[in-house]
């Protein structure tokens, strides 16, 4: 009979054990209650900020740009140092903390009289949200190395059946009163730190474990580790490219849908749920056996491919019926990432995992930096009564082409894997 191991003795071999799959399912319902709560708020937030702004559109989403910089900027300097602090205390306590962090900002955020107060929570937000990079490192902590493109996307479909339920439930709850999302959010949030408490075990054994330093831990030292080797920094190019054209969905998709097809709370959110479960189909079924039959490389190009004929029909669709077509085809971008991430893993040692996630996190961080200024600009650019032409669609076709930029380096610079899962010559 196979026996549970202690958290400290959960250790990556050449079979997922019971122990690890029961620890997969763990970060599963973590990373799904996070999406909960992320996806209640994600219909709301901008709207709100457009109460405060007397109802501009194109100043809502200049001061909803400004307020997604702040969060990257938090996650920016802080990533690299909670990754580094994975690596040396355990990924357990980083997971936690985070997730009490995320409550208590949703409950100063539901109390918020005013923009500079909703301005704090998310630069709170942005310090205390790393529980999804700090979960990734936890799943390479206890998942061989060949296997870790299909864990990530089955991990990753909790980010879809987040979606499905939280704009759903925050486009319902939100028709109610704009503030009840952010309680909602808040409890799911607690609940997920006490659920941590008492159910996830430590998954970084301590002789595995390494120093902090704070030469590593600062951002530009944990970019540096992507670019230590060329592969490594091919790919890390790749995640970035992506990176940046994923901010475009979340810095302009709800005041586009509403200034374009005239979209109430109740109808983003729905679309948002739809989003999420073709998200969960894509991710859940069809990552595994994709990376399988077409291997990392050619599942690469599929996912940012389908991605990018996404936002191309976003960019262009007239009305909102259409613009419906556009969702199964860019969820097709999800065979993508967790093929990304699954190759970036095994570029590094055991040992530098969390430094992997802290920095790749830290990547994203400036790709969120650019890209809420860069696409709610260019929005609110091709909104105002000045623009020489009305095309609000703008910010997808640059998402668009940043894609294709990725997947024609994927296609180039994805290392072959061997039989045992690791990158040759790596």
């Amino acid at each position: 009979m196979t026996q549970i191991a202690p958290p400290h003795e959960l250790a990556v071999g050449p079979e997922p054990s019971g122990p690890r799959r029961a620890a997969v399912g763990f970060i599963f319902v973590t990373i799904l209650l996070d999406m909960l709560s992320i996806g209640m708020i994600l219909p709301i937030l901008p709207k709100l900020i457009e109460s405060f702004t007397d109802n501009n559109t194109a100043d809502a989403a200049r001061i909803y740009g400004l307020f997604g910089t702040a969060w990257a900027l938090m996650q920016f300097f802080a990533s690299p140092i909670l990754g580094g602090l994975s690596d040396r205390f355990g990924r357990r306590p980083v997971i936690l903390l985070s997730n009490l962090g995320l409550g208590l900002d949703y409950i100063l955020m539901a109390l918020a009289p005013s923009l500079r107060w909703l301005f704090v929570g998310r630069v709170i937000s942005g310090i205390t949200s790393a529980s999804i990079s700090t979960s990734f490192a936890y799943i390479a902590d206890v998942t061989p190395q060949e296997k870790r493109a299909a864990v990530f996307g089955k991990v990753g479909a909790a980010f879809g059946v987040g979606f499905i339920f939280g704009p759903a439930m925050g486009g319902l709850l939100g028709g109610i009163d704009p503030r009840l999302p952010f309680w909602v959010a808040a409890g799911l949030s607690l609940a997920n730190a006490l659920y941590g408490y008492f159910v996830l075990p430590e998954s970084l054994a301590p002789e595995r474990r390494s120093q902090f330093r704070w030469r590593s831990a600062n951002p530009i030292g944990a970019v540096q580790l992507l670019s230590s080797n060329a592969k490594l920094a091919g790919m890390a190019i790749v995640a970035f490219c992506a990176e940046i054209a994923h901010v475009a969905l979340a810095a302009t998709f709800v005041l586009y849908a509403s200034y374009r097809y005239n979209w109430d709370q109740t109808t983003v959110g729905l679309a948002l749920a739809f989003v999420g479960f073709c998200t969960t189909v894509v991710q859940g079924f069809l990552v595994g056996p994709a990376v399988k039959l077409f291997g990392e490389r050619r599942s690469q190009v599929i996912g940012y491919l389908g991605g990018a004929a996404g936002f191309l029909i976003y960019a262009l669709a007239p009305t909102g019926a259409l613009f419906w077509i556009g969702i199964p085809v860019m969820t097709l971008w999800g065979i993508a990432k967790p093929a990304t991430a699954g190759v970036m893993t095994r570029l590094v040692t055991p040992e530098q995992q969390g430094k992997l996630q802290g920095a790749t996190t830290s990547m994203n961080s400036i790709a969120a930096l650019i890209g809420p200024f860069m696409f709610t600009a260019i929005f609110a650019y091709f909104i105002e009564p000045t623009a020489p032409v009305r095309f609000p669609g703008a910010p997808f076709l640059l998402a668009g082409a940043l894609l294709i930029v990725s997947m024609l380096i994927a296609g180039t610079s994805t290392p072959p894997q061997s039989k045992s899962g690791a990158a040759s010559g790596a």
